[in-house]
């Protein structure tokens, strides 16, 4: 099967952040850089993937990784011949594969009877050559060593969109139960709801039609917080553009919104009482005017939902209660996309357009 055929016109959208530019090493710091505030401070490690095996696992934008119980950790990207990779916890990457997912952006991590599986989330928008491309995303169940399970219905097809509605969906989470959420965050903005075999349930969410508090708007990430027990599990979607998530309930009611002013944050990732996320680009006021405004870092948030540190960007400083606006403070991530939280502290930060980079390792201190 030809996996780069062209199933639609061309795109020239910023909005998908597939598209990466000529390959650039990245730069080997001359001493430790420390990065982050408070009890959360680490040594940046560019060199944890050692230099060299880019020969045998090339790679374009790292966008999602997640740990499985055996250590190893699962990357997915949108390489045309390697989409997941997979590290050991010291760099080292033992394999590579996947030609089926053009578009690849989100992996999510399911358990189910003591059996680990991926979600995987192509979202439709990928490049070849000196253009890019749209085309209908979708979501994939597999196991860890890449075979099928089943694949979600286009929302269409079970009555939840229109034909003239775009599904490009770039994360999924799933419930305690077992219901799968996507996140439709290059398409709609919808969250879309299926059962444990992939049964259609429902959808909320939206960008029009809904209380500006509310609207999800480039709805990029989703994660299940499950931080008060299981029984009391509510949704967190990212709304990227508004620089904030929202918490809906699990039947999709809104509750709350987290801000982070200043930041187009991507997938919430919960650690302990923790949530982390990459911050893709900021309002600094330097970087953003560079070419692809390569102004970002990472926040990580308590579980009242006040950030309590910034890696690689400034210090948080709350005045009256609110957040005043973050932005970059050291030049080592260009866009945080994904955050991996390792135990022991350590984080694993993917990126999107950092030259062909391999994720950097942040050394807790």
């Amino acid at each position: 099967m030809n996996t780069r055929r062209h199933f639609l016109a061309g795109l020239t959208t910023a909005a998908a952040a597939t598209f990466t530019q000529t390959l650039r090493a990245a730069p080997d710091p001359k001493k430790d850089v420390v990065i982050g505030h408070g009890n959360h401070r680490y040594k940046v490690n560019k060199d944890w993937v050692a230099p060299g095996q880019g020969r045998h696992h090339p790679i374009l934008n790292c966008h999602e990784m997640v740990q499985v119980k055996d250590g190893r950790l699962f990357m997915i990207g949108d390489h045309w011949d390697n989409q997941i990779l997979v590290f050991k916890p010291d760099g080292t990457i033992m394999e590579s594969w996947g030609s089926v997912w053009p578009g690849g952006h989100g992996l999510s991590l399911a358990r189910e009877n003591g059996e680990e599986f991926l979600f995987v989330t192509d979202s439709g928008l990928w490049k070849s050559g000196g253009g890019g491309y749209r085309q209908t995303g979708r979501v994939t169940k597999i196991d860890l060593a890449g075979r099928e399970i089943f694949s979600l219905s286009h929302p269409m097809s079970v009555g939840a969109y229109e034909p003239d509605m775009f599904f490009n969906p770039t994360e999924t989470a799933v419930a305690p139960n077992g219901d799968i959420y996507v996140v439709d965050g290059y398409g709609s903005n919808y969250v879309l709801r299926y059962d444990h075999r992939g049964k259609f349930i429902s959808r909320f969410g939206g960008k029009d039609g809904v209380p500006e508090q509310e609207r999800l708007n480039n709805a990029h990430g989703i994660e299940i917080d499950t931080r008060k027990g299981a029984d009391q599990a509510t949704v967190l979607v990212t709304s990227r553009a508004d620089h904030c998530f929202r918490r809906f309930t699990l039947e999709g009611k809104y509750l709350e919104t987290l801000p982070v002013p200043g930041c187009k944050v991507c997938r919430p990732v919960i650690s302990g009482q923790e949530l982390y996320a990459g911050v893709c680009w900021s309002l600094d006021p330097v970087r953003s005017k560079l070419p692809q405004n390569p102004s970002g870092f990472t926040v990580i948030l308590d579980a009242e939902g006040k950030v309590i540190s910034a890696p690689g960007g400034t210090e948080p400083a709350y005045e009256n209660g609110l957040l005043k606006p973050l932005t970059q403070a050291q030049p080592v991530i260009d866009h945080g996309h994904d955050v991996c939280v390792l135990e022991g502290g350590d984080l694993i930060v993917c990126q999107w357009n950092a030259f062909q980079t391999y994720p950097i390792r942040l050394e807790k201190i």
